[in-house]
């Protein structure tokens, strides 16, 4: 039978291999989780607070409020990994330990953030704008996951797109890289 302190000890070690805290103070990581969320949040802002809601051209009385709408197109189908995701791994390369790379790991995923805050403000309408946003998030989100792979293999992992939210959900539903081939 486990005990709560037992419990909180599982719980605090399973956080520690989750962030990369391995060796780290809690003032070092919650200044990684406020430089993280916060620029994360901040990207968003700038984007969602430069968007211009759009008016339906509709003649009827009740459809002639604002309709602010999501990007369309490729970029659309980016956007919401670069914002989430990449923050979780961004904060596993800040927890890392002190390597030459970790700096440029972590320039390259606050120009990711940076840049895909523009591109949802600026809201691509051509084709060709739609796919220079969505080559250059990709890229951008793939340089970062190459760059944080070389300090942790995780965070590489969670930044990717795709595995990153395969991983995570693994993570949340307790399975273990051994157990499952299908995990991280």
């Amino acid at each position: 039978m486990t005990t709560i302190d037992e419990t909180l000890d599982d719980a605090r070690d399973a956080a520690t291999d989750f962030f990369n805290a391995e060796g780290r103070g809690p003032g070092h990581i919650l200044l990684g989780v406020a430089v993280t969320a916060g620029f994360a949040l901040l990207a968003t802002a700038f984007a969602t607070g430069t968007l211009r809601p759009l008016r339906r051209d509709s003649g009827s009385d009740d459809q002639d409020g604002p309709v602010t709408e999501r990007p369309r197109g490729p970029i659309s189908l980016v956007l919401p990994a670069m914002f989430s995701v990449t923050t979780l791994s961004a904060l596993r390369v800040w927890n890392a330990p002190s390597r030459p790379g970790r700096k440029s790991a972590l320039g390259l995923w606050a120009a990711a953030q940076a840049v895909n805050a523009v591109w949802i403000a600026l809201r691509p309408a051509g084709r060709g704008l739609q796919i220079a946003a969505a080559m250059s998030s990709a890229g951008l989100a793939a340089a970062f996951a190459h760059e944080a792979r070389k300090l942790d293999v995780g965070a590489g992992k969670l930044a990717s797109p795709i595995g990153g939210r395969v991983r995570l959900a693994n993570r949340l539903q307790g399975r273990s890289r051994d157990g499952n081939p299908a995990a991280g």
